[in-house]
């Protein structure tokens, strides 16, 4: 496949040259040996993808980067042929030529986009890498790579056998009650031997996070939700409200417990509006989606608790464990993968349905904010957890936002702003121009019909 050639502009080149080595960018001179880039692939995709350019050199001394590009296209095909046969151009590898818009700057940088990855990618040494910082770090113990194989999903620690009496889930409330509920007709042992959930005579984790009665007492830091409050916005022990709270039990009942207790400890907190102190309200759908995600996506392998922490302004909800696979959290919203397809097929099984909307709950989240006005949650990934911010914050008025958007637009119609509101009545939307008119700070766009009205700022 032909690599495109681009001509960048003089601000992307100054921001090329500025570019330090670090956890998902790094620079080389075209001198380095294709096998050593190789390394450098393999450790982005298996950590959290980044970009690398080649052709760019550092001066030692003044640690300044210079652009010295490849003489010709030809001269970066040994780079690009090895690319090739390890990670094709268009399968989470992009490869592009860059030219200088400085005529004294010679020659064309390579550019290598590099996604995070699906599976576990080797270098071509048959070796595997990971970037943590500005290192490309070798994975060569059994423990490294189980731990990466844990990260990117390619096994599960739901699977994993767990040393503890087999009574403890075929013996519990839980289990006769799911099974019960469900109206399976087999006994809890033989039930749980066909789906799997028991291993040589012992319960798996998900077994037990699932239907043992007391999770927390057979996996201690691997299995707890804790619920702090706290008085501000900041997590510091002075301005805990209370002791946290420790929520324990079996995933259905553990989920339907820390929903409740979060929505009544952060709407214990009040707020001044216009003059008055009003009662902080967040949307019940939003917690349920969000922290049934924490519970349901979490690497289970990692020693630490679901941490929900309750301020004056914000929910925050930390789930241990990295996005599996080839999600981020830029596109965790559209992109699916499950990490303990036990524990959420079983767990949509009862009664409750926590996850029913499976594939949809985030979208259920943010749709409730915006209902109730408020500005969308925020998604992070930390260094071995996720971390969503549910702000108290309210959205711009209609208005307001409309005016914003023609801050950088000439016009907007009703169809663009239902989009940007996110706002499905006609109505509603007209009566926002209307009010604006009337303010005298837009206008109808002369010539536009009645159905394409469009608007723009009114001249002074």
């Amino acid at each position: 496949m032909p690599i495109a050639v681009r001509t960048i502009s003089p601000e992307e080149e100054k921001e090329i040259l500025r570019i330090e080595e670090w956890h998902f960018a790094d620079v080389k001179a075209k001198e380095i040996e294709p096998s050593k880039l190789t390394k450098i692939i393999s450790a982005f995709a298996n950590a959290d993808g980044g970009d690398f350019y080649v052709g760019i050199v550092e001066n030692k001394k003044t640690k300044r980067h210079a652009w010295k590009g490849f003489a010709n296209q030809e001269a970066g095909n040994a780079h690009l042929q090895t690319f090739e046969m390890l990670f094709p151009h268009g399968s989470g590898f992009e490869y592009e030529f860059l030219k200088s818009p400085v005529a004294a700057h010679k020659g064309y940088v390579l550019h290598a986009q590099v996604s995070k990855s699906h599976g576990i990618v080797k270098a071509s040494n048959d070796e595997v890498y990971k970037r943590i910082g500005a290192q490309s770090l070798p994975i060569r113990t059994q423990e490294q790579r189980k731990r990466l194989e844990y990260e990117k999903g390619i096994t599960s620690f739901e699977t994993e056998r767990v040393n503890c009496p087999v009574e403890a889930v075929t013996e519990s409330s839980t289990i006769k009650g799911f099974l019960k509920a469900t109206k399976k007709k087999y006994a809890a042992p033989e039930w749980l031997a066909r789906q799997y959930m028991l291993r040589e005579k012992r319960p798996t984790v998900a077994a037990v996070v699932l239907f043992a009665d007391e999770p927390q007492a057979i996996l201690p830091k691997h299995s707890g939700i804790k619920i702090a409050r706290y008085k501000g916005t900041i997590a510091r022990r002075a301005d805990l409200d209370g002791d946290p709270d420790s929520i324990d039990g079996p995933a259905d009942v553990q989920i339907k417990t820390a929903v409740a207790t979060t929505k009544r400890l952060a709407e214990r907190a009040k707020k001044l509006v216009a003059g008055d102190m009003e009662s902080i309200e967040y949307p019940t759908e939003t917690l349920q989606e969000i922290i049934t995600n924490a519970v349901i996506h979490r690497d289970y392998s990692v020693g630490d608790d679901v941490q929900i922490r309750i301020f004056d302004n914000r929910v925050e909800v930390e789930s241990p464990g990295r996005f599996p696979a080839n999600v981020t959290a830029e596109n965790c919203r559209t992109e699916r993968f499950l990490r303990n397809g036990v524990l959420v097929r079983y767990l949509s099984m009862f009664p409750s349905k926590h996850n029913k909307d499976l594939g949809e709950g985030l979208d259920t989240a943010f749709q409730a904010m915006h209902d109730l006005g408020l500005k969308d949650p925020r998604i992070e990934q930390r260094d071995n957890s996720v971390l969503v911010i549910i702000p108290h914050e309210r959205l711009a008025s209609p208005e307001e936002r409309i005016m914003e958007f023609l801050d950088d637009n000439t016009s907007i119609t009703n169809s663009q702003a239902r989009t940007l509101l996110n706002e499905p009545s006609e109505y509603r939307v007209r009566a926002a121009f209307q009010r604006l008119i009337k303010e005298r700070l837009i206008e109808k766009v002369p010539g536009t019909s009645t159905k394409l009205s469009a608007y723009r700022k009114k001249k002074r």
